[in-house]
């Protein structure tokens, strides 16, 4: 009985549903962390479709301009976890897979205006770790953005 509570407490912790119903926090996998994590933000699994995480995971070697592959262990392993973890709605795949094209984060961030996509410090839409402090650990709380000047 202790361990299922124990269980329960801990998966209660890890997802938690975003007021739209769309994508959750999850605790992060190490190894998502550390292989994509290394080059941006860990995106919360939930912010895409599973056929959209399938896709991006096959075609590693052209990762948006950039060889991210990972031996077939790794692959094999954080494919499971993302598809296991993908957004479970009825939401279509943004154009090219990518989260910052998809019509949740648009309607998300409808507010930034335009020009600060552009600014050295943030870079792109996909920075999100230049506005959201605990981007890297998966938070993404809009009562804690900063958007740089």
């Amino acid at each position: 009985m202790k361990k299922t509570l124990v269980l329960l407490a801990a998966t209660a912790a890890a997802v938690l549903a975003h007021a739209d119903g769309g994508a959750r926090r999850v605790a992060l996998l190490p190894a998502y962390t550390q292989e994509c994590g290394s080059c941006h933000a860990p995106f919360p699994p939930g912010l895409l479709p599973r056929e959209s995480w399938q896709r991006l995971m096959q075609n590693l070697p052209r990762h948006f301009g950039t060889d991210a592959s990972l031996d077939a262990a790794a692959q094999s392993s954080i494919s499971d976890w993302l598809a296991s973890r993908a957004s479970t709605r009825t939401r279509a795949a943004p154009p090219e897979d990518r989260i910052t094209r998809s019509d949740w984060f648009r309607r998300e961030h409808r507010e930034v205006p335009a020009a600060a996509w552009g600014r050295p410090a943030v870079g792109s839409a996909a920075n999100c770790g230049a506005c959201h402090a605990g981007a890297a650990q998966g938070d993404f709380d809009e009562d804690q953005v900063r958007i740089p000047r």
